[in-house]
């Protein structure tokens, strides 16, 4: 599926906010860009077993701390050597033998003699003349990935994922909403865009996303978009058919797969509108931003940082070889049947907020979304208010961070969802937290969600953390924030986050339904009847009722992927 020679990747290219023509990729073995970063040289990363034939393309990146004679100096491995040049160098270079199969806009050094590092381990050691200046050992080289110097110590990551800092951009207008209410508010700027749309998602099949991306494709506005390939229970019918509609009206479509994608998952949901930024919970489908189903948080950033942020990570996740055209990447795949869309419609019980915010932070996984949330959590002085889809485990960084909290003396609330396919599960984890509140006396509270005819089901990934709000893609599991690309945004600012607490109190709460006396007692000798002959009664719009409560019934997948 991919041409060899062309998967050896550049190196560093991205690691100071810089990018290449050949789509601006970013790599995980990016080395300091100057060489002051270092006081004496030093083996910055290895890349001993790249995607292509007789893995033509091994480099060595060194660091070196100012002008630095090289004459006499060689890389060693195992069984042979290679040998530099007579140069003064400088900064980050690229030492390898074959210059020809390495792309890069840093210097490269050719090497003469061999450099064969072994794809089952060996050392590699910096010589000048006899002396050692560095050395590296590693053990079993995965195939398209760089074994990098990081934190003080050394980790395989894929080439061509990214490893970007957090932007933080200051006094930025936001605009923030939930879903189901406010369908209207993720559709509306790609309604209006007049320059440029670049819109990355797990999955899309909400017709009216696509007909605006269309619409702007028309207008003359520079479409792009990306996607997962390979999303939990396959791509539906019913996504090909929207994907095969991009296409045909002129937009260019990627979806992210293959053997060696550098993400478990391509699972953000965002786009960048002109000098904007959306950023969502939901995806981009009837469910979601459609407002059929989830209770979702999103929000619209007007902010040219904060835009350029997004729009460098879509260009580094649609520019490597994993990043594959929909036209070529359905010839090889086969489709699945897609569950009824759901067709239920909920109230606008709140309106979008509008306000300046004091600042707006980029987070990215796998690059530092996990180490800044839980900087986040561990720095609450007052309250935690948690809604989320559902959590992974007990041990997870983000409920550690809570637990801490707690015992702090920070009030803490967790609200999750209770659709079938996570309810026994979440219910568990419930119970759990709050034995443990009441074994410590913690200010800590666990439920799962009542949605009512308010929502379907919680799908958010959101946080209140004092006066900031967490929102975005990023599930609590070690796979979201470790293995899958993942976008979220934190807005501080204390009218966004009072909005938001509203939300979560209305949610937490769980709303209460307004019938007559008359009808309640219909409704109950309804329930007792169906129950009698073990069938369901349709209750409330887009509800069930079963004996094991009210339930969806919207055919939601497992939320892995969702």
């Amino acid at each position: 599926m991919f041409r060899a020679g062309a998967v050896v990747l550049v190196l560093a290219v991205l690691a100071t906010g810089g990018g290449v023509a050949t789509g601006g990729i970013s790599d995980p073995a990016a080395p300091p860009a100057n060489g002051s970063a270092v006081s004496t040289p030093e083996i910055a990363a290895v890349v001993p077993n790249p995607v292509a034939p007789e893995d033509r393309g091994e480099y060595v990146v060194l660091v070196l701390p100012g002008p630095t004679n090289v004459s006499g100096w060689s890389i060693v491995d195992g069984e042979s050597a290679a040998r530099f040049p007579a140069r003064t160098l400088s900064g980050t270079v690229v030492a390898t033998t074959t210059p020809g199969a390495v792309e890069t806009d840093r210097p490269v050094v050719t090497l003469r003699g061999d450099l064969a590092l072994a794809n089952g381990g060996e050392r590699v050691v910096l010589r000048r003349g006899n002396r050692t200046v560095d050395a590296v050992a590693y053990e079993d080289a995965p195939e398209g990935e760089a074994y990098r110097r990081e934190d003080g110590g050394w980790i395989w990551r894929p080439l061509g994922a990214t490893d970007r800092p957090v932007v933080r951009a200051t006094d930025a207008r936001v605009r923030s909403f939930v879903l189901p209410d406010s369908p209207g508010a993720p559709v509306e700027p790609l309604r209006n865009a007049t320059d440029r749309i670049l819109l990355a998602g797990y999955t899309i099949t909400e017709r009216r996303v696509v007909n605006a991306l269309c619409a702007a494709r028309d207008r003359g506005v520079r479409v792009r978009t990306l996607f997962e390939g390979g999303p939990v229970g396959g791509i539906t019918r019913r996504q090909a058919d929207r994907l095969g509609r991009l296409v045909a009206c002129g937009v260019p479509v990627s979806v992210i797969g293959g053997e060696r994608a550098r993400y478990t998952f391509h699972h953000p949901k965002y786009a960048v509108v002109d000098d904007a930024a959306i950023v969502l919970t939901e995806n981009w489908k009837p469910s979601g931003t459609g407002g059929r189903s989830s209770r979702g948080w999103g929000t619209v950033v007007r902010d040219p940082e904060v835009a350029s942020a997004l729009a460098e990570t879509f260009r580094a996740d649609a520019g490597f070889r994993d990043a594959i055209p929909w036209e070529r990447y359905r010839e090889n795949e086969s489709f699945v049947a897609a569950p009824p869309a759901p067709t239920e419609r909920y109230p606008e019980r709140f309106e979008p907020r509008t306000a300046n915010a004091t600042s707006v932070s980029v987070l990215l996984a796998p690059d530092n979304a996990e180490s800044a949330i839980v900087s986040r959590i561990d720095a609450a002085e007052e309250s935690i208010r948690v809604e989320q889809i559902s959590i992974g485990s007990r041990g997870h960084p983000f409920v550690r961070a809570l637990l801490r909290a707690a015992r702090r003396g920070v009030e803490v609330r967790v609200l999750l969802g209770s659709a079938r396919y996570v309810r026994r599960d979440n219910r568990r984890i419930v119970e759990w937290l709050n034995e443990r509140a009441r074994a410590e006396g913690l200010p800590l509270d666990a439920r799962l969600a009542t949605p009512r005819s308010r929502f379907g089901k919680i799908h958010a990934k959101g946080i209140v953390i004092d006066g900031t709000v967490v929102l975005g893609s990023i599930n609590w599991t070690n796979e979201s924030i470790r293995g899958n690309r993942e976008v979220a945004i934190a807005i501080e600012d204390p009218a966004v986050a009072r909005y938001y607490r509203r939300v979560f109190r209305a949610d937490w709460r769980g709303g209460v339904w307004s019938v007559s006396a008359g009808l309640l007692g219909l409704a109950a000798l309804a329930i007792g009847a169906a129950a009698l002959v073990g069938s369901r009664l349709r209750f409330d719009p887009g509800y069930s009722v079963s004996p094991e409560g009210v339930e969806p019934v919207d055919g939601g997948g497992p939320y892995g992927g969702d």
